[in-house]
């Protein structure tokens, strides 16, 4: 997909504040500085619509970003950042769950993981929290260009296993450094926005 428009419309923090235009939304679900904004970054094509942090934990609003007017990315808080009061977490939790609970706009949510490693378990309880809301997930598997060609797959096997992923659902190898990935990505997320 050609991006011509991508801007930051609101970053919410509880449903009154949620976009009211209808759009599809794709939310984007990752542990603390796990690159989820170079991951819109790189789809987008824009250097930091999206900031990216060297601090971990910076994301603590819902960040909705309109794309070409067709739908939204929604950056949801990263998670298993310990320097985070219970107390934030908690109310990172609450804001979370009226998102994934009451948001029929919501198309899919893309899970980004490290490819590097096997998911941690907070990977897997994001994935499995994702499922409870029956919500289609799109595994990014980033960092892709850190792992040799030979090991890839084993890496991605890995990934697949560790999150139990449905039938359903799909793994896309991923590099922000290269744009590896990203075709993939796109031809995914396109056919959540137009069903």
């Amino acid at each position: 997909m050609k991006v011509t428009e991508a801007e930051i419309v609101i970053s919410a923090v509880s449903q009154q504040q949620y976009p009211k235009n209808h759009l599809p939304e794709i939310a984007l679900a990752g542990r603390s500085n796990v690159g989820k904004s170079s991951f819109i970054n790189k789809l987008i094509q824009r250097k930091n619509l999206a900031r990216t942090s060297s601090k971990p934990g910076k994301t603590q609003t819902l960040n909705f970003y309109k794309i070409n007017d067709l739908f939204y990315f929604v950056d949801v808080p990263g998670y298993g950042y310990a320097k985070v009061s219970k107390k934030e977490r908690e109310k990172w939790g609450v804001m979370m769950e009226e998102y994934f609970a009451t948001r029929d706009v919501l198309k899919a949510c893309v899970l980004i993981t490290d490819i590097r490693h096997e998911p941690t378990e907070d990977d897997v309880l994001m994935y499995d929290y994702l499922k409870h809301y029956e919500l289609p997930v799109i595994v990014i598997a980033t960092k892709l260009d850190k792992i040799p060609k030979g090991k890839r797959v084993k890496h991605l096997n890995q990934t697949t296993r560790a999150l139990n992923i449905d039938s359903g659902d799909v793994v896309i190898p991923f590099s922000a450094e290269t744009g590896e990935g990203k075709d993939d990505a796109w031809h995914i997320i396109r056919q959540y926005i137009n069903h």
